[in-house]
C-alpha cells in the first residue's frame, strides 16, 4: 500500500520523460483534477444540498439546464481561469468560448470541456462523468474561435472523469491509457488501471434503440445481425447495454470491450448527430485509441474531422476494433 502511485507522482513521472517540460503542463492538469474532485463532491451529495433538478435555462444547443450542468460549469471555470496556464476555455454550457479575464496571466494551452457529461441521469442516481481536452495555442496571442478548431490528432491530453460507485477519472497524453481511483479518504486518485486495453473482439454494443426508424441502412443491417443472434449470419448472442451517459459507456468499453454507437440519424434535419466534436468526441476518440479501439463516424476517422465550429455535432462510433471496423465497411458498400 506504501507504494501506491497518486495521480501526481504519474505526471511528474511522465514529465520527467519530456527533455523540454517547463511544469506548466503538469500544473494545469493539476487544476483540473481539483476541479473534478470538488464537481465529485457536489455530485455525492446531491439532494442533501439542493444541487437536483432543472435549472429552468437551456443552453446554446436546445438542452435543458439541470443545476448541476451550471454549478460544475463554473466550477471548472473558476478553477482553471487564474491559474496563468490558459489561453481560454470552451465549455458545452457556455454559447461562444471563454476568454481569460484581463487581470490574469495568460497560458500556451486551451482546454474544452463538458463539465457534467448525462446530466440527465443525476436525478436518478445513474453515473455522470466529466470529459476534457487540452490544446496547445499560438503564443503571446488572444485566442479566436478558429484556435479551438483544431483535429483531434491535435489533443495534448484528453481524459474524463466517471461519478459512480467510485470516483474514476482516465488520461491519456498519448502515451498509452490509464485510469486512476479517488482514494476519499487521503483525497487523491491512485493509478489502479494501469495501461488499459480494448479487446479486439465484443459481442456487446450500446445503441438508443427508439431512434431505430431514423438509422441509416448500414447502422440497421449491424444492429439486424447483432439481434438475430446465435440464428444470424454472426452465429453469436449479442448483449446491449445503453447508460444514456459518454463517460460510462466508454468506461465499460475500456475494461471489458463493447461497441457504442450515437450514430447519424434523420430525425431532426437541423441535427444530424448528437454529440459535439471538440469537448465529447475528440477526447473520447483520442482515448479509445490510445486503449487500442477504433473511433469512426461511420465515414471517417473521428480524430481527422476540421471542426467548422465550438459546438459542431458528429456521429460516433466507437469501441472494440473488429466491430467497429465492421460497421464501417457497412458504411462503405452502402
Amino acid at each position: 500500500m506504501n507504494n501506491r502511485v497518486t495521480l501526481t507522482r504519474f505526471i511528474i513521472e511522465q514529465q520527467a520523460n519530456v527533455p523540454d517540460a517547463s511544469g506548466t503542463f503538469t500544473m494545469l492538469l493539476s487544476n483540473i483534477v481539483t476541479a473534478c474532485k470538488e464537481i465529485a463532491q457536489k455530485v455525492n451529495r446531491g439532494q442533501l444540498i439542493g444541487v437536483l433538478g432543472s435549472a429552468g435555462s437551456e443552453n446554446v444547443q436546445g438542452e435543458v439546464q439541470k443545476k448541476l450542468d451550471i454549478i460544475t460549469n463554473d466550477i471548472m471555470v473558476n478553477s482553471l481561469n487564474w491559474t496563468g496556464h490558459l489561453a481560454g476555455m470552451a465549455s458545452e454550457e457556455n454559447d461562444e468560448f471563454i476568454s481569460i479575464p484581463p487581470q490574469y496571466k495568460k497560458g500556451k494551452y486551451l482546454a474544452v470541456f463538458d463539465p457534467l457529461d448525462g446530466s440527465s441521469n443525476i436525478d436518478v442516481n445513474l453515473a455522470v462523468g466529466t470529459i476534457f481536452s487540452i490544446l496547445r495555442c499560438r503564443e503571446g496571442v488572444e485566442p479566436e474561435e478558429g484556435d479551438f478548431l483544431r483535429k483531434g490528432t491535435e489533443q495534448v491530453c484528453a481524459g474524463f472523469v466517471i461519478y459512480g460507485p467510485s470516483t474514476m477519472m482516465v488520461l491519456t497524453t498519448g502515451n498509452g491509457v490509464n485510469g486512476f481511483t479517488l482514494d476519499q479518504g487521503i483525497g487523491e486518485f491512485i493509478l489502479t488501471h494501469p495501461n488499459m486495453r480494448i479487446p479486439e473482439e465484443t459481442s456487446e454494443f450500446a445503441i438508443n434503440m427508439s431512434n431505430q426508424r431514423f438509422w441509416e441502412t448500414p447502422v440497421q443491417r449491424y444492429i439486424d445481425e447483432c439481434l438475430q443472434g446465435t440464428e444470424g449470419v454472426r452465429g453469436k448472442d449479442f448483449n446491449m447495454r445503453w447508460v444514456a451517459s459518454f463517460v460510462a459507456e466508454a468506461y465499460r468499453i475500456l475494461t471489458r470491450g463493447g461497441v457504442f454507437l450515437y450514430p447519424w440519424d434523420n430525425r431532426d434535419p437541423k441535427k444530424p448527430a448528437k454529440l459535439r466534436l471538440l469537448y465529447e468526441a475528440n477526447p473520447m476518440a483520442f482515448i479509445i485509441e490510445q486503449a487500442g479501439g477504433l473511433c469512426s463516424t461511420g465515414r471517417e476517422r473521428i480524430l481527422d474531422i476540421k471542426p467548422s465550429g465550438v459546438h459542431q455535432r458528429v456521429p460516433v462510433i466507437l469501441g472494440s476494433k473488429n466491430e467497429v471496423q465492421r460497421i464501417v465497411d457497412y458504411h462503405l458498400q452502402s
